[in-house]
């Protein structure tokens, strides 16, 4: 039976765990710092809508990692800062009874945010598995893990990198469809990646206060520069109509601990952790300066997100002014007067 080896312990990896854990399914969770010592120790406290439980999960710190095997599929739950840094500790790891690196043989499904990882992956691993998620997760506290996705934990589309379906996807996909996860493959796995993308751009939103109505026309602001960058880059977004499976009563269930604008990028910077913005609102912005595109307001975010990030200083969220102070400043213009998106489109067409 295949063992799944999870690293990294955070809201996804240790919620993979424990489902894996209560469905029977082999797996390692391989972690670092507080996080994981805690859960070696004391086990893991696992928040659902159906109560809480303390589970004793198979944990292992980075520093001390189980031997790998050739029937192992790695799980790289770690965020996509931080994916560099653990593609380089596994990719030329031994396996046991054979001479090949990790890398070689042993599949590995890169579940981040964005659309960096597959590819650094795909330059050490020979096969690469994409993996989007939707998981409405928290981790905020050490050995604490809040998962209120109900009935299921979370929906997850998985496929070979950079596409293509094949036996392993089916069996991962299965796998997670036992441990309590609505799990679907596709043939096309950047597609469901880059409509996560395009989604992902409003997160870091939720590290500033203002009008609910100045909230959500920045927020449009984001999501068009998004848009327009992947179109002019040659991404086809997956529709939510391409979906095999049925999603329609997946839901986020009261009272489970789950709070609006409290996502990753929040509780990154809420735990004092590295930030993922460089690889959400900075992919647009790559993107856009590759082709053509004006982002203003995703640099502006990514700007402001990196500077809390170095200087250390997240306690409160920033008035959403200071956003827009940012974006006048740099390209000299008021709010109204910024590229509007058939002034783009033109630049893609």
């Amino acid at each position: 039976m295949t063992r799944y080896v999870i690293i990294g312990a955070g809201a996804v990896g240790a919620s993979l765990a424990a489902q894996f854990e209560l469905s029977g399914i082999p797996y390692a969770l391989v972690g670092r710092g507080a996080q994981i010592s805690h859960i070696s120790q004391h086990g893991l406290s696992y928040r659902r809508p159906t109560g809480t439980q303390q589970l004793k999960l198979n944990a292992f710190d980075l520093s001390n990692p189980p031997e790998l095997t050739p029937g192992d599929i790695l799980l790289l739950t770690v965020k996509s800062q931080d994916a560099a840094g653990a593609l380089a500790f596994w990719s030329w790891r031994s396996v046991s009874g054979t001479t090949d690196p990790a890398a070689a043989i042993v599949p590995i499904v890169t579940f981040q945010n964005g659309l960096a990882t597959e590819a650094l992956a795909l330059r050490t691993f020979a096969h690469v598995y994409g993996a989007s998620i939707m998981t409405p997760a928290r981790f905020t506290e050490t050995g604490n893990v809040v998962c209120g996705g109900d009935p299921e934990v979370g929906v997850v589309t998985t496929g070979r990198f950079p596409r293509g379906r094949d036996e392993t996807s089916n069996r991962i996909a299965a796998d997670l469809s036992r441990a309590g996860y609505l799990a679907e493959t596709t043939g096309e796995i950047t597609g469901w990646k880059s409509a996560k993308l395009l989604h992902n751009a409003r997160n870091v939103l939720e590290l500033f206060h203002g009008p609910a109505d100045l909230r959500s026309e920045i927020g449009e602001a984001l999501v068009e520069e998004a848009r327009l960058a992947l179109q002019a880059a040659g991404y086809t977004l997956a529709a939510p109509s391409e979906r095999n499976i049925d999603i329609s009563n997946w839901r986020v269930a009261e009272n489970s601990g789950i709070h609006p604008g409290q996502q990753s990028t929040w509780q990154s910077f809420t735990r004092g952790a590295s930030s993922e913005v460089d690889f959400l609102n900075g992919e647009i912005v790559l993107l856009g300066r590759l082709h053509g595109i004006a982002t203003p307001y995703n640099e502006a975010v990514q700007r402001i997100a990196g500077r809390l990030a170095q200087n250390g200083e997240f306690s409160n969220p920033l008035p959403l002014e200071d956003l827009l102070a940012d974006v006048g400043m740099r390209h000299q213009r008021g709010f109204n007067e910024l590229p509007q998106p058939e002034q783009n489109l033109r630049a893609v067409s």
